[in-house]
């Protein structure tokens, strides 16, 4: 497989009002999209999606903070080609492959349970489809 670095991070955050002053204001990272529940920012040549979860207080409020998912950045020529090694090593795939937000896609978890995602589009691209709608 040919996974050519960091692409983003997707964290939950419970209160997009609370954590955007600190991602922006003590971080410094640019904000780049306001949506309704989500927020996409600029942080060199990665990117962070902040994904607003309330907490849930009658399951302890914590499951629905944290981490959603790490993402990889491949090539679009290379992505069949890491699609099969996933599927024949028995990978479990959560998502995908999907055509999605600018790029090829494809969700899937580590032996521990962590959610990684192998995508081959940039935040400008995401942008361009998200702005168009």
């Amino acid at each position: 497989m040919k996974a050519t670095g960091f692409n983003h991070v997707t964290l939950r955050v419970s209160l997009l009002s609370r954590s955007l002053p600190f991602y922006v204001g003590i971080l410094g990272m640019k904000l780049v999209h306001q949506g309704r529940t989500d927020v996409y920012l600029e942080w060199g040549s990665a990117w962070i999606c902040l994904l607003e979860r309330p907490q849930n207080d009658q399951n302890g409020g914590n499951e629905e903070k944290g981490l959603d998912h790490l993402a990889f950045s491949i090539d679009e020529t290379d992505f069949p080609a890491a699609v099969e090694t996933l599927l024949a090593s028995g990978t479990t795939v959560v998502r995908g492959p999907v055509y999605r937000g600018g790029g090829w896609s494809l969700n899937f978890l580590d032996p521990d349970e962590n959610q990684l995602e192998l995508f081959t589009g940039t935040l400008t691209e995401r942008m361009k489809v998200w702005n168009a709608e």
